[in-house]
């Protein structure tokens, strides 16, 4: 496959510019088609994404299992479905995908193959689990299964983000305050206060000292956040170590460690009775869940679980040796194993973690707000106490 640069019209005369692979101009033109486009121009492609392929939204996602699990139920054939979700997608890169799939199984490729020929858009998760659902004939449910689990992490990642959205508006609103207050109206009132010939209280001259700091090196105090980061990549960069030492503190840092720690159990578990429920070895599910942590320590746990299993051991056991599995994931493993229903136990975790996790950003949410209250509270306070201190000295003198 190749990947063309290529400008199409559709029947209305709109103009579309995009890339797609295909193997020839040919069959990127029959593609289109698909599509409902018409060729214009094209080329093959030669730029290289520095920060790679842009990542599928998780709605289209949602979107396109769902409509394709509904579209199977109702017994329609897996390529009307396909040619029907192509044409109704929004998206038009993620059309132009679901066209390729739909050539590639006119060739005689299974809809897992046609999917693992689109890793920038299907991650080895799905393509197994298409996979396992081919072989046992269960498609629907499988896509079910990932629909209910998509919009669970959508829900989980728009939970996340509801943390963040009320510390960073304050954090805005402190950042702008303290530059206005450093940079604009301390120095007003630094001719004033000296003018005055008092004695200048300690609050006061470190007020006035962070406040010459501000307007003489303003663009070092702009430039040095990047600049840390900057170099914090660099270093990442040539040490890939540093990312297990950053991701062991994420998982310990208070409050949101325990958060994160949890959400992963969660998703691991969840993904964990998917998988194991569709059919697919301990081992490929461990294997698969490994990049689904997103998080170094937990990856390379899961690692060691592996070679566990591999020698031998049973599969609590090997869970209770990784050491960073809670209590209640290995009692339900074990509960599992025993009854031989692993993925109802599993779901039985994600159940309670999820719950967790969102009685946790509440608790969150509650704490950050008036801690961030008195920040900004505090902040103003010292700059108050700093102007009016020496005023207030001399309207006490002048009353003498």
């Amino acid at each position: 496959m190749t990947l063309y640069s290529y400008k199409a019209i559709n029947e209305q005369g709109k103009t579309y510019k995009g890339l797609q692979d295909a193997a020839n101009v040919v069959d990127l033109e029959l593609r289109l088609k698909h599509s409902g486009l018409d060729l214009v121009h094209a080329k093959v492609d030669e730029k290289k994404s520095t920060f790679g392929t842009p990542k599928t939204k998780r709605s289209d996602l949602i979107t396109f299992f769902f409509n394709l699990e509904q579209l199977l139920r109702a017994g329609v054939p897996l390529l009307d479905s396909l040619a029907d979700l192509r044409d109704s997608m929004d998206d038009q890169k993620f059309r132009e995908t679901i066209a390729g799939m739909v050539e590639s199984i006119q060739g005689g490729k299974k809809l897992s193959q046609a999917m693992a020929e689109h890793p920038e858009v299907f991650d080895k998760i799905f393509i197994s689990l298409a996979n396992a659902g081919e072989d046992s004939g269960r498609l629907a449910d499988i896509f079910l299964h990932l629909t209910e689990a998509l919009k669970w992490q959508d829900e989980m990642a728009a939970n996340t983000k509801n943390i963040m959205i009320y510390p960073v508006f304050v954090g805005t609103v402190i950042i702008a305050i303290t530059s206005f207050l450093m940079i604009y109206l301390v120095p007003q009132l630094v001719g004033f206060i000296k003018s005055t010939g008092q004695g200048i209280p300690f609050q006061t001259q470190l007020l006035l000292s962070t406040s010459g700091l501000f307007v003489k090196y303003w663009y070092v105090i702009l430039a040095l956040p990047p600049a840390l980061f900057g170099c914090f990549k660099l270093a990442l960069a040539y040490d890939p170590g540093l990312q297990y030492h950053l991701d062991n503190l994420k998982l310990h840092i208070w409050p949101t460690g325990p958060i994160l720690r949890k959400i992963i159990m969660a998703r691991f578990a969840n993904t964990f009775a998917i998988m194991y429920g569709s059919g697919i070895t301990v081992l490929d599910c461990i294997a698969n869940s490994r990049s689904l942590a997103n998080n170094q320590v937990i990856a390379r746990s899961l690692e060691q679980v592996t070679r566990e299993i591999e020698s031998g051991s049973n599969l609590t056991q090997s869970f209770q040796n990784a050491g960073v599995f809670p209590p209640l994931v290995i009692r339900m493993i074990k509960v599992g194993e025993a009854t031989g229903e692993l993925d109802l136990a599993l779901r039985n975790v994600s159940y309670f973690f999820d719950r967790d996790v969102k009685d946790s950003i509440k608790k969150v949410q509650v704490m950050i707000e008036p801690t961030m209250t008195i920040i900004l509270g505090l902040l103003l306070g010292w700059v108050m106490l700093a102007v009016l201190s020496p005023i207030y000295d001399i309207i006490s003198k002048v009353k003498m």
